[in-house]
């Protein structure tokens, strides 16, 4: 297994320094861990909602169960039938006892649903954080490229003032060399 860790280390590390290079790569992988981050967020939220949804509809059921072993043990009661109700008493406190646990089940679905709209909250700033940084960055990086471009141009580009000045002024020096030499010549011819 040290092979697999050492290589899996190197791995990791090679791809932090070329995120670390490459900052705007770095960028786009954390909002794509933000966007993961939200859909799970979201997918949790659904099924605590749902669990919630179902929650309600057991304490319900529980409350209308307990108020049919209420009214049973009024009828044992009033009918003299004391095994009767005393069994439908220890029904309902039964039944009470569930419905206490399955409301408290409930209120912590509904904690952990606000916990999870809280967090989704934060992801959700956090990704508007980074998209905005990320176009910074994209337009940072694409000015320097429009300037390296431009730059680039400027110094191989014949046409342009500084250039076309300098064959204007090379023109007129080999112009005034070629006159220079041919009275050189003539000077010569001449003796």
């Amino acid at each position: 297994m040290g092979l697999f860790d050492d290589l899996s280390r190197f791995l990791e590390n090679r791809l932090e320094e070329f995120l670390r290079n490459n900052p705007h790569l770095e960028l786009e992988a954390l909002l794509e861990q933000l966007r993961q981050q939200e859909e799970d967020t979201l997918r949790l939220i659904a099924d605590l909602q749902l669990q919630e949804k179902r929650s309600q509809e057991e304490i319900l059921s529980t409350a209308q169960e307990i108020q049919r072993w209420h009214i049973r043990v009024q009828k044992a009661q009033n009918a003299g039938r004391q095994d009767l109700a005393a069994a439908a008493q220890q029904r309902e406190a039964a039944l009470l006892r569930e419905g206490n646990q399955r409301w408290g089940h409930m209120q912590g679905l509904k904690e952990r649903i606000n916990q999870s709209q809280e967090l989704l909250r934060k992801i959700q700033v956090r990704r508007q954080e980074v998209q905005a940084k990320a176009a910074e960055a994209q337009t940072a990086r694409a000015k320097a490229q429009t300037q390296q471009r431009l730059e680039t141009n400027g110094w191989s580009n014949p046409t342009n003032s500084y250039s076309s000045g300098f064959d204007d002024l090379e023109e007129k020096f080999r112009r005034w060399e070629t006159e220079d030499e041919l009275e050189q010549m003539k000077r010569n011819l001449g003796k």
